[in-house]
């Protein structure tokens, strides 16, 4: 009530609230959002972080005590899961990776903008670049790969259209990454490692029994504040 807004001021507003009507999502329009209390700059080369991802987080930090823990984000996106955990343990080497090289340009700026170190950031095909006589064995995997039908029509509806189709959509009915993901993390897990990993909520049993013909233990799945099965997550044997 102090001022009255100005012409431009105004034709902006109408601009951006044109782009909404239109479906663009509105971390876009902003070109930030807020994910476990970060502040994240967000582009178009990557997945606006959503609430739910933050239980992947939570999941890991429930799961992983182990000091000085080594630990691996894979498809990282705009970084939200990988600085979330470095910013809550200081104390961890966290990696994260991600094919796109957009998306790693970002994630690294996301890293800078909320002063977090603990943390190597580089383009990868998943596993293609890490070389784990150079790392080591990771105490855990984290990763939330695309798992969405490519035939799904969620595809054409909402936010989703505005978003990059090759961090979301995946073969072989949404399965093809989480089953590329289990099979591979298998070898660069430490003996009693843990595997974590965000999908789809029908995707729950199936995604358990590829764990088990894969050799880990301890597998469960946790669901979202929407009761729908979200996380699973399983161990590499001790041996």
């Amino acid at each position: 009530p102090e001022r009255e807004v100005g012409d431009k001021q105004q034709q902006a507003f109408k601009g951006l609230l044109s782009r909404r009507e239109r479906g663009e999502p509105i971390a876009h329009i902003t070109g930030r959002r807020e994910f476990w209390s970060l502040n994240l700059k967000v582009t178009a080369a990557t997945l606006v972080p959503r609430p739910e991802t933050e239980l992947l987080v939570e999941a890991t930090l429930a799961t992983l005590d182990t000091p000085n823990a080594r630990v691996l984000d894979l498809g990282t996106g705009s970084g939200a899961v990988a600085l979330a955990l470095a910013r809550e343990k200081p104390d961890w080497s966290v990696a994260a990776v991600d094919i796109v090289p957009d998306a790693v340009q970002l994630a690294v700026e996301n890293a800078l903008l909320n002063g977090i170190g603990n943390l190597a950031i580089f383009e990868s095909d998943w596993f293609s670049n890490i070389d784990i006589r150079e790392s080591g064995p990771f105490d855990a995997i984290v990763s939330n790969p695309p798992y969405i039908a490519p035939d799904d029509p969620h595809l054409g509806e909402g936010d989703v259209r505005f978003e990059p189709v090759s961090a979301l959509v995946s073969d072989n009915q949404g399965m093809a990454d989480l089953e590329r993901l289990i099979r591979q993390s298998f070898d660069y897990l430490a003996p009693g490692g843990w595997l974590l990993l965000e999908h789809g909520h029908q995707q729950g049993r199936k995604v358990r029994e590829l764990l088990g013909n894969s050799g880990y233990t301890s597998i469960n799945t946790i669901k979202d504040l929407a009761g729908r099965d979200r996380v699973s997550l399983a161990r590499r044997g001790e041996q």
